[in-house]
């Protein structure tokens, strides 16, 4: 047969694969790592769904968390499934209308981080990206084009998600550099296929394959299903070698002249293998593939010999999978704007009841009697609704800007909402764990005559001034920090994944982790260590990506108390806005004041701190639904505007 484009397309997968070898993979290690201790969820369709399910089989492999390859309309029907586990969300090209619309509905359901791995830089899901905030893009750019079944693309992704899981682990053996060092049980892949030659000519003849397969090797088997039925060549089913034994087993006996059987055999299941294969007819064509075991290396071989085979069925059969003759019915199927046809889920209307009860580990089982949290939102709701307001304190992190520590900036919608705040002569003032970082983005964001109105309380409120002064800190030495730092660094030491410790005297110790890290997941290991030392826990709190030790006295109500005496206005007058209110989380203090707002975990008290933004906006898209409702009264007050909004 003639070159096609299915076999110029394997042609360059030992290019792919070195060039995959060779990738930068930091950020997407960093990403695996900060969900080690979560389910994950991973979403894609064809060539992608194989690598979600190659990504969901390695975190079970590694981390022992159950974990679930899914399609796009799953996460569309149901986008419940992004609300307690990371979501990666797969596409080689990012033009699936399909993949699109799940991005939007998991983050508008989700509280945990999602990130999306694809090949190209400039798609319509990179678009749709952009316009939201904490998605983590993941971009591994091919040179050329793929082909329909995607082949390069799907081996470029595979072997990256392969490498981050065996680097995160240190395993002993390693993907090999080139793709010739790839082997099934010790056979060359190039053997195999010599072998599996005559297979393939009865398979192809029959026009039906049975895959049966290991649970280890999932991945594979669901890969190779794919590229027969979305190219046509043969009509298949897909089962785990001990369910074909549960029924499936009848078409050898009723149809036995159009089956044939290709078994994925890992070390664990070759006994079980050969005593089932012993039974079935002689007639029926039968090939095993045997792994050495489950390892990357093991699953990328796989990968890659049965897109192959792919190919020597398709010779047989005088077809090109890689170009086969797509029907205009077939394209318009592919990209029916499926926003427009499938209904968003009915929003809850909760009201923030909701957040309250997780904070108080009350969320499930269901409440039968919310009567009580019901009656503490309304009075809440009615109190702040009563109140005029002259000043205004923010959290900066999550609250300001994205929570993703890549993204400091504010954006210009919030910026055109403070700029309003500002100008009708409202006290501003942001309170941060962080440093001068803070300032110098206030003083790139606003007018330079707008500085000196906006108040800031760095380090935690440890500095206190307003935006256009130089910030300082004094070379005092605090012993307490400095014992922390100690204790701090010797974990590091020890292996907990902490990527800097910052000492800022006589503030705080700022402890951030690598990447994908939540402060939270950590918290308690810094917490163990200092409780042993005999250290005031309540001087510790987390942010998402950071953990902070606080010396005495330092505390961000203090910017608020700062304001209060300044300006000589009534405490009840300031509003506070922070994403971490229950405590160890970094805002619980701010939002233990009277008049308090969370755009994401609220404070446990339930006579402030909700969150009252619909569920679907965290972080800065609550924020910004909090600022939009305000309205100025023209004496530099203002008052909010919540009731309609909840109703």
């Amino acid at each position: 047969m003639t070159s096609s484009r299915y076999h110029s397309e394997l042609e360059k997968l030992p290019a792919t694969y070195e060039l995959a070898i060779k990738t930068d993979i930091r950020k997407l290690k960093s990403a695996i790592s900060g969900a080690s201790r979560s389910t994950i969820v991973a979403c894609g369709s064809g060539g992608s769904f194989t690598v979600g399910s190659l990504l969901c089989g390695l975190h079970e492999q590694y981390t022992g968390r159950i974990s679930r390859p899914s399609t796009p309309l799953e996460i569309i029907c149901n986008p419940n499934l992004a609300m307690a586990s990371p979501v990666f969300l797969i596409s080689a090209e990012g033009k699936n209308p399909d993949i699109i619309e799940a991005l939007h509905r998991a983050r508008r359901h989700s509280s945990r981080p999602l990130h999306v791995i694809t090949n190209h830089k400039s798609s319509p899901l990179i678009d749709s990206v952009s316009k939201l905030t904490d998605v983590a893009v993941h971009v591994f750019e091919l040179s050329e084009k793929d082909g329909y079944l995607a082949t390069n693309s799907l081996l470029m992704d595979a072997v990256l998600v392969a490498r981050a899981y065996e680097e995160l682990d240190n395993a002993p053996t390693r993907i090999p550099s080139q793709i010739t060092g790839l082997q099934l049980d010790g056979i060359t892949l190039d053997d195999w296929l010599h072998g599996a030659g005559n297979f393939a000519a009865q398979a192809a003849a029959r026009g039906n394959i049975i895959i049966l397969f290991s649970p280890l090797l999932r991945s594979v088997a669901a890969d190779l299903e794919s590229k027969l039925s979305e190219s046509a060549l043969l009509y298949c089913q897909l089962a785990d070698i001990r369910s074909f034994a549960h029924g499936r087993h009848l078409w050898l006996a009723q149809r036995t002249s159009e089956c044939s059987i290709l078994a994925l055999v890992d070390p664990p299941l070759k006994d079980l293998w050969n005593r089932m294969s012993a039974l079935l007819p002689s007639d029926v064509p039968t090939m095993t593939m045997s792994f050495a075991g489950y390892a990357p290396r093991d699953l990328l071989a796989g990968l890659v010999v049965q897109m192959r085979l792919v190919s020597s069925l398709a010779d047989q059969l005088h077809q090109d999978p890689g170009n086969p003759s797509v029907p205009q019915f077939g394209r318009d199927l592919h990209y029916i704007k499926v926003a427009e046809l499938i209904p968003a889920p009915t929003e809850p209307k909760d009201h923030g009841e909701d957040a309250k009860y997780t904070v108080l580990g009350a969320h499930w089982p269901n409440i039968d009697h919310r009567g009580p949290m019901q009656r503490a939102r309304k009075s809440f709701a009615t109190s702040l609704s009563n109140q005029t307001f002259r000043a205004i304190v923010f959290d900066y992190d999550g609250v300001l800007c994205s929570s993703q520590r890549t993204d400091a900036t504010i954006s210009e919608p919030i910026r055109q909402q403070l700029v309003r705040l500002i100008e009708g002569d409202v006290l501003v003032g942001v309170a941060s764990g962080r440093g001068g970082s803070v300032q110098e983005i206030i003083q790139q964001t606003l007018p330079e005559a707008l500085w000196p109105k906006v108040q800031l309380g760095l380090y935690n409120s440890g500095w206190i001034s307003n935006a256009a002064n130089t910030v300082r800190t004094e070379q005092e030495n605090s012993e307490f920090l400095s014992h922390v730092t100690r204790i701090v660094n010797r974990l590091k030491s020890l292996g907990v994944p902490i990527e800097s410790i910052k000492p800022t005297h006589p503030y705080q110790v700022s402890v951030r982790f690598h990447e994908g890290i939540h402060g939270e997941d950590n918290w308690f290991v810094i917490a163990d260590a200092l409780r042993e030392a005999g250290l005031d826990l309540s001087r510790l709190v987390h942010s998402k990506h950071s953990v902070d030790i606080l010396a005495p006295g330092v505390n961000k109500t203090h910017l608020v108390a700062q304001i209060v005496k300044q300006f000589k206005i009534d405490p009840y007058q300031v509003l506070t806005v922070g994403d971490q209110g229950a405590w160890p989380g970094n805002d619980s203090s701010l939002l233990e004041h009277r008049f308090s707002l969370s755009v994401d975990a609220p404070s446990r008290r339930l006579d402030r701190g909700w969150k009252l933004a619909p569920a679907y906006k965290r972080d800065v898209d609550a924020t910004l639904w909090y600022l939009q409702r305000i309205n100025l009264q023209g004496t530099g007050t203002f008052i909010l505007k919540l009731s309609e909004a909840m109703d």
